[in-house]
C-alpha cells in the first residue's frame, strides 16, 4: 500500500495557500512538508495538525492506494 497526498495539494490550491503557509498555520516542520511532497509516511500528529489548520477531515488530504503488481 502507498499513500498519496494529492488531495492535500489540491485543497491548498483551492484555499490559495502555499506550502510554507501550511507549515506556519499547522505548526509543522519544513521536513514534514517535504515528506508529504514525496508521498512518504508522516506521523498521525502531523496529519491531525494539518486537518485542524485546514478545518477538514483526514480523508480530505490523503488516500491510501493499493500497490501496483
Amino acid at each position: 500500500m502507498s499513500v498519496s497526498y494529492k488531495k492535500l495539494w489540491k485543497l491548498l490550491i483551492d484555499k490559495d495557500m502555499k506550502k510554507r503557509d501550511l507549515s506556519k498555520k499547522a505548526g509543522i516542520s519544513h521536513a514534514s512538508i517535504a515528506k508529504l511532497g514525496k508521498n512518504e509516511n508522516v506521523t498521525t500528529d502531523v496529519l491531525v495538525k494539518i486537518c485542524a489548520a485546514l478545518e477538514c477531515d483526514i480523508g480530505d488530504i490523503m488516500e491510501v492506494l493499493p500497490d501496483k503488481e
